[in-house]
């Protein structure tokens, strides 16, 4: 440290937070002995060799979140067996019993570590093809030997398009028109075809308003690409549930019902032998990829357990899982903690309409919350995010710190309307509550004061939101696709 300049010395600390930040959210999990990464079906399709392999060596890079810490022993594979994978998302695991018969059920939500990111500054996909906030979410059941899973991904909508923020509560979504958008779309589902089989597009979009014209991209671009292994689906969640008409969503279901029982699910005897496989999954997307998509993917999900659990012979024929009180509560709680545990991730705060998946139905408390943490979601985006971002991006190797360099990427000069314009706004509008607390000899003459000082309060204001880009706290670190 003795080395380092001063300037240098005060980058540091500022780079020991941001990592000390991304090891403060919650959601960093590792096994000694079991691959986190994988699914079953993946890891029951696996060659001898492949199971000799050390953790590291055999993991899915996708979801090993410490890869870039890990590269010098990855370059030495005598030493792999010191270096655990570490996966981020979720997973909860409960002991359950339905009519006496005891099963294990899981659920294991695994991020993504590439085009990872926050909410408004990571969207779509790269030139890789891949997408920002994909999650890949397996629900287990283990019942005497047995093991059956379900699996469903979550990502961006997997076109060049953006959403920078700009102090307005819904900035505009934005896709770009200098790329050719055909080639990041196709590298996308060639690989998700490649590791998962058959594709539906679940698109929980708005189809009106901003987010029209993401659902119509997307829409033409499966049909242009036309693969018979993607099919596509678009619902719009807030136009369909509107007025708390949250029995609307039986309309999907049952749209999607034929193409779930043809897709199946992972099922693997006592003895090992493979039952059934999943052929195909669902990728299911709104904006952030969070609230919307949660609820959709708890639904799924409930319908393969359903047939899970009859297969296995824990639910008798006619059962149904919503009749079974205490798991039903479990399963909700898990599915509205998964939820929150991918929000806090993506968006800094709990997720929305968790109060429909914890009970089964919309509640004004709900709303008041789902009001609250949009609020609390404002504020992060627009003015912590850039420093969120930075932090995965030097966590996950994306930005390397060099000494030769004086200085870092941190040290960007703010323009003077940066400080200037809020400074103004600030009296302006203390100058209007004095001149109304304060009233003149007319009230004419206060009037006037009023005026002047509500005006020059007011046109501030609109000059900040005008140039709201320059005021939002935006990522120094990395400049590529995340700022186009």
């Amino acid at each position: 440290m003795l080395h380092l300049t001063d300037i240098q010395l005060q980058d540091n600390k500022v780079f020991l937070s941001m990592l000390s930040h991304v090891l403060s959210v919650d959601g960093f999990y590792f096994s000694t002995t079991y691959d986190l990464t994988h699914t079953l079906q993946r890891l029951a399709n696996t060659s001898p060799e492949f199971q000799e392999m050390s953790l590291l060596e055999r993991a899915d890079p996708r979801f090993v979140w410490n890869g870039h810490l890990l590269r010098e022993f990855a370059a030495q594979p005598e030493i792999h067996r010191f270096a655990t994978p570490v996966m981020h998302g979720f997973i909860t695991m409960h002991s359950c019993s339905i009519n006496g018969k005891c099963f294990d059920w899981l659920l294991v939500s695994r991020r993504s570590c590439f085009r990872a990111g926050v909410r408004y500054y990571v969207r779509g996909i790269d030139s890789e093809g891949h997408a920002a906030n994909f999650v890949e979410t397996e629900q287990i059941v283990h019942y005497k030997g047995s093991k059956a899973s379900f699996v469903q991904t979550r990502g961006s909508i997997p076109f060049f398009w953006s959403q920078r923020p700009n102090l307005k509560y819904k900035p505009k979504p934005q896709i770009s028109k200098s790329v050719n958008h055909m080639d990041g779309f196709q590298r996308h589902f060639d690989s998700q075809i490649i590791s998962y089989g058959k594709q539906m597009i679940v698109n929980l979009v708005n189809q009106k308003g901003s987010e029209k014209p993401l659902e119509q991209t997307f829409a033409k671009m499966v049909t242009s690409m036309a693969n018979g292994m993607v099919r596509y689906v678009a619902f719009d969640f807030h136009k369909e549930c509107s007025r708390m008409r949250w029995d609307r969503l039986q309309i999907l279901m049952d749209q999607l019902a034929e193409q779930q029982d043809e897709f199946s699910y992972f099922l693997v005897d006592s003895d090992g032998k493979i039952v059934t496989q999943q052929e195909g999954i669902f990728r299911s997307n709104c904006m952030d990829c969070l609230d919307r998509t949660n609820v959709i993917q708890s639904l799924l999900a409930r319908r393969s357990l359903q047939a899970q659990l009859q297969r296995l012979g824990v639910l008798h024929v006619g059962q149904r899982i919503e009749e079974q009180a205490d798991f039903e509560k479990i399963y909700k709680n898990a599915w509205a903690d998964n939820a929150n545990a991918c929000a806090k991730q993506y968006a800094g705060t709990g997720a929305l309409k968790t109060d429909y998946t914890r009970t089964g139905k919309r509640t004004q408390w709900g709303l008041i919350m789902d009001g609250w943490n949009s609020l609390i979601r404002y504020y992060k985006n627009n003015f912590s995010d850039g420093f969120r971002q930075d932090a995965i991006d030097l966590f996950l190797g994306n930005y390397s710190v060099d000494e030769i360099e004086p200085a870092s990427p941190l040290h960007v000069k703010k323009d003077w309307k940066f400080l200037a314009l809020p400074i103004i706004m600030v009296v302006a509008f203390s100058m209007c509550i004095i001149c109304l607390l304060m009233a003149g000899d007319t009230w004419t003459e206060t009037l006037a004061y009023v005026l002047f000082w509500g005006s020059a309060s007011f046109g501030t204001f609109a000059i900040i939101l005008y140039n709201g880009k320059d005021f939002v706290d935006a990522p120094k670190l990395v400049q590529k696709e995340k700022m186009d």
